[in-house]
C-alpha cells in the first residue's frame, strides 16, 4: 500500500552546523533559555537533546552557582548518552564529567543504587545519572531541601503524568514547591496516548519553553531527503504477513507485538526464530557481543542481527554495549525488539522503522519513527511501516480491529501535521500590503489576542491535535460521515473547551480557527504560477489571495489520510469498517442540527426531494437524521 505520509525535504544542513562553541542549532537556541530555573525543552529524537542538557548543566553549575546535576533517564540504556563528552576541542569552555561511582545507570540492586545517591548529594561530586525509577526510590529516602541549589534534569519527560498516580508527577510538583532546584525536561514528544496531561496547566506555565519541530530538524539534515510513513494490512498471522515487507538489505529495527496483543503469538521466541528462518540460517552467535550472524537464503550473504527480545540480562546487556559501540553501516543490518530500542537509543544508520501491532501511544510511534530519522551518509530515505491485523467480518474482534485501523491512521494525520513544515497566519484586509515570506493571510481569520492563546498556538498545536484525533467522536467522525462544517464548527471547539476550560468563548474560536486552517494548508499542496500562489483543496486549487475563513470551514481538515487507505484496502474491508462505524453512531447535537439545516433545505431545492436515510452517501444520511432529529424536537416542544 503506498504511504500515507510522504514528505520532501530540502537537506540545508542547519540543523547539524556546528556554532564556535559546537553547538548545533538546536542546542544554540536551548542554550539562549539556560537562565530559566524551569525549563521545558520539546526536540525531535536525534536532535541533540543529550549534548543541550551537558551545555545548560555546566552552564548552572560553573556560572549560575549551582550546586549539582542530576539527570535521570527512564531506562538504563540511555545513561550511555550522558557519559563523559568532549565539548572543550570545540569551543565550550568546560567539558561534562561523570565519574564511574556517579554512573548509577548499572546492574546492580535499586537499594544500593539510593545508599549512592544519598552518598552524592552530600559529596563533592557534580554530577550524576541515574534511572527515573532510581530517582523515585531515593526521593523517599531525602528531604526536598537536598535539592536546593541542583538541576534536576529528566530525561524522555512524557513519562511524567500530572495523574495523582504518577509518582514521577507528585515528586516533580514537591520539588517545584519545597525546593530551590532548577528544573529541565527534555521530551522528543509530548503527545501522550492516554490523554492525561504531563504537567497541570498552573505547573506548565512555570516552565519557559523551547521547541524545535521535526520539520526544521529534518529540512535541515545533509543526507535524508525524505521520510514516508506507510501501513500494511494483513490477515492471518503476522508472521507469515511480514515476508512481503521485511528486506534485509535496508538497515531495519523490527518490533514486534506485545505478548499481551492481539497481534502476538504469545510465543515471542518462536516468533523471532519463524523471522529468522525465514531470512536463512544462523550460522553463530558471537559469544562476547550475542550478535547472531545468519546467511541469507536468497543469497548466502552473511547478515548481523540483533535479538533484543532474548530474556536473559546478561546476554542483552552484551548485545547493547555492542549496539552503543556501532561505528560503521556494516557493524549490524537487523535489531529485533519487543519494548526496547524505542526512545534514547541511537543508531543512525538504521533505514525502515518496522513495527507490528497499532501501538496505543502517539509517544510510543513518534519515539520509534525517530529511530530511522536520524542523518547518515548510507540513506537518503526513512520508512516507517505499521504492520496492522485487517478487519475481517468474521472475527469475534473487528471493532477492535477496525478501532486499531482508524487509530493507526489518525497516527500519520498527525505525523503529517508534525512533520510539514509551518506557516503564520494572519488576518487580510483591504489595504494589505505585500505578504512577507512563510505567512498566508486569510479573509475573516482571527488572529490570537491573548498571551495565553499565542502561547498554545506556539509550544502545543501539536499536542492539541493529538488531542482532537484521539477523541473518540472525532475517529468516528473521520471516515467522511460527518459533514465538514460540523467537525470545525462543533466538535473541535468542544474538545478545545475540555482541553483548555479556562479559555473565553472568543478565546475558543481564535484557536480553533488556527487548528482548522493550519490543518487544511499543511494537508493542501500548494503551487506557484507566475507570481500568484495556489493550493489545492478538496480536490481543487484556490488562489491563496481568495483564502477565507468561511471557505477553509467547508473542508475537512484530516480527510486526506482516509481518502488514501479508501483506495488501497478492497471493498471488503471498507464495507466492514463503514459497518463498524455505523453501529456506534455519533449522537445528533443540537449545533450540529442547526448548521445542516441550510444544507437541507439547499438539498432539497437541488434535488426536488428530502435525503434519504438509506442513501449511499453517507453525508446525505447524516442530512436526514437532522430533519428526524429536528422534528422530533419540534413534536416535543408541542407536548
Amino acid at each position: 500500500m503506498p504511504d500515507i505520509v510522504h514528505v520532501t525535504y530540502a537537506q540545508t544542513g542547519e540543523s547539524t552546523k556546528i556554532d564556535r562553541m559546537g553547538m548545533r542549532e538546536m542546542q544554540e537556541r536551548a542554550y539562549e533559555a539556560r537562565d530559566a530555573q524551569y525549563l521545558l525543552l520539546k526536540a525531535p529524537p536525534a536532535s541533540g537533546k543529550s549534548r543541550a542538557l551537558m551545555f545548560i548543566g555546566l552552564d548552572k553549575l560553573y556560572k549560575q552557582g549551582l550546586k549539582k546535576v542530576i539527570v535521570a533517564v527512564p531506562e538504563k540504556s540511555i545513561g550511555g548518552s550522558f557519559g563523559d563528552t568532549d565539548l572543550t576541542s570545540h569551543g565550550f569552555f568546560a567539558d561534562w564529567k561523570v565519574s564511574p561511582a556517579c554512573n548509577l545507570c548499572t546492574p546492580g540492586g535499586d537499594k544500593s543504587k539510593v545508599d549512592a545517591f544519598r552518598k552524592f548529594l552530600k559529596s563533592d561530586e557534580k554530577t550524576l545519572i541515574c534511572t527515573h525509577a532510581t530517582l523515585r526510590f531515593a526521593f523517599e529516602a531525602t528531604e526536598e531541601a537536598d535539592y536546593n541549589d541542583v538541576l534536576l534534569a529528566i530525561d524522555e519527560f512524557h513519562h511524567v503524568s500530572a495523574d495523582e498516580n504518577s509518582r514521577l508527577g507528585e515528586l516533580l510538583r514537591s520539588i517545584m514547591n519545597k525546593s530551590s532546584a532548577h528544573i529541565v525536561a527534555m521530551t522528543g514528544s509530548y503527545f501522550r496516548g492516554d490523554s492525561v496531561p504531563i504537567l497541570s496547566p498552573e505547573e506548565e506555565s512555570r516552565f519557559i519553553k523551547v521547541t524545535y519541530n521535526y520539520y526544521e530538524q529534518l529540512n535541515g539534515y545533509t543526507y535524508l531527503k525524505s521520510l514516508g510513513i506507510g501501513y500494511h494490512f494483513y490477515q492471518g498471522r503476522y508472521t507469515t504477513a511480514i515476508t512481503e515487507i521485511l528486506d534485509t538489505n535496508k538497515k531495519t529495527i523490527l518490533h514486534i507485538p506485545n505478548v499481551q496483543s492481539g497481534e502476538s503469538t504469545k510465543q515471542k521466541h518462536d516468533e523471532v526464530n519463524t523471522i529468522l528462518d525465514f531470512i536463512g540460517t544462523v550460522e553463530s552467535q558471537d559469544p562476547k557481543t550475542g550478535i547472531l550472524r545468519v546467511k541469507r537464503h536468497a543469497d548466502g550473504k552473511i547478515i548481523k542481527v540483533a535479538d533484543l527480545v532474548e530474556d536473559t540480562p546478561r546476554e542483552r546487556d552484551k548485545i547493547v554495549e555492542y549496539l552503543r559501540n556501532i561505528k560503521s553501516p556494516d557493524d549490524l543490518d537487523l535489531i529485533i525488539a519487543l519494548g526496547m530500542a524505542k526512545e534514547g537509543f541511537d543508531w543512525s544508520f538504521c533505514e525502515h522503522a518496522l513495527t507490528v501491532g497499532y501501538r496505543g501511544s502517539l509517544t510510543e510511534i513518534i519515539q520509534i519513527i525517530g529511530r530511522c530519522t536520524r542523518d547518515s551518509s548510507n540513506k537518503n530515505h526513512a520508512q516507517f511501516t505499521n504492520l496492522i491485523a485487517q478487519p475481517d467480518a468474521t472475527d469475534d474482534l473487528v471493532k477492535l480491529s477496525v478501532n486499531n485501523m482508524l487509530k493507526a491512521i489518525t497516527c500519520s494525520l498527525l505525523m503529517e501535521q508534525v512533520l510539514a513544515p509551518s506557516f503564520k497566519f494572519k488576518t487580510k484586509l483591504l489595504d494589505d500590503e505585500e505578504t512577507e515570506a512563510g505567512t498566508i493571510k486569510i479573509k475573516g481569520f482571527k488572529e490570537p489576542s491573548s498571551k495565553r492563546v499565542k502561547d498554545i498556538i506556539e509550544s502545543d498545536l501539536n499536542d492539541l491535535k493529538a488531542v482532537i484525533l484521539q477523541d473518540d467522536t472525532m475517529v468516528k467522525a473521520l471516515p467522511g460521515n460527518v459533514d465538514p462544517e460540523v467537525i470545525n464548527k462543533v466538535m473541535i471547539p468542544k474538545i478545545i473547551k475540555i482541553k483548555y476550560p479556562d479559555l473565553s468563548d472568543a478565546e475558543v474560536e481564535e484557536l480553533r480557527q488556527h487548528v482548522v486552517v493550519d490543518s487544511v494548508i499543511k494537508n493542501g499542496e500548494i503551487k506557484e504560477t507566475g507570481d500568484q500562489r495556489f493550493i489545492r483543496m478538496a480536490g481543487k486549487f484556490v488562489n491563496i489571495d481568495d483564502l477565507h475563513i468561511d471557505l477553509i470551514d467547508t473542508i475537512n481538515p484530516f480527510q486526506k489520510a482516509f481518502e488514501i487507505l479508501s483506495k488501497s484496502v478492497t471493498t471488503h474491508v471498507l464495507k466492514i469498517i463503514q459497518e463498524t462505524i455505523e453501529a456506534t453512531r455519533i449522537q445528533m447535537s443540537d449545533e450540529e442540527a442547526l448548521l445542516l439545516w441550510p444544507k437541507v433545505k439547499t438539498f432539497v431545492k437541488t434535488h426536488g426531494k428530502e435525503p434519504n436515510m438509506n442513501a449511499l452517501d453517507p453525508l446525505e444520511r447524516r442530512l436526514a437524521e437532522a430533519v428526524m432529529y429536528i422534528k422530533a424536537q419540534r413534536r416535543a416542544q408541542g407536548m
